[in-house]
């Protein structure tokens, strides 16, 4: 008997960064679906109801927040997948909306290699 695979939605715009995070994820036994823009993020998460949400702010078509907005819908189905926004922007406003708004942590990319995201992901999913 096989134990699920935890399924995490990336939401990345940079592919080179996107296969990186896949790469290290898929290597710790996660599974990983990718989406490069705010709308596909939303249709991907409805979808595949994740486990876990990494959502970059800065993207195009519907920004981060956005995408954060739509999923927090009291009426969303996908409104208690736990969010990590994983993003470049580090102003203390910008990490004070993203908390405010529902995310359950806020990591400014430069500052966490992948083998920590990684880490953030299990502490917040409890594995």
């Amino acid at each position: 008997m096989t134990e699920k695979k935890i399924n995490i939605l990336l939401v990345e715009d940079d592919v080179f960064l996107a296969n990186i995070y896949k790469t290290k994820f898929a290597m710790e036994g996660f599974e990983v679906v990718h989406a490069e823009n705010g709308d596909l993020a939303i249709v991907e998460a409805n979808r595949k109801k994740p486990d876990i949400i990494l959502l970059d702010i800065l993207l195009p078509k519907k920004d981060g927040f956005a995408v954060l907005t739509e999923l927090k819908k009291e009426n969303s189905e996908v409104k208690d997948i736990p969010v990590i926004l994983l993003t470049n922007l580090g102003q203390k406003d910008d990490v004070e909306k993203g908390l405010e708004m529902g995310a359950e942590d806020y990591l400014i990319k430069a500052h966490f290699k992948p083998s920590e995201v990684v880490e953030k992901v299990r502490k917040i999913l409890k594995i």
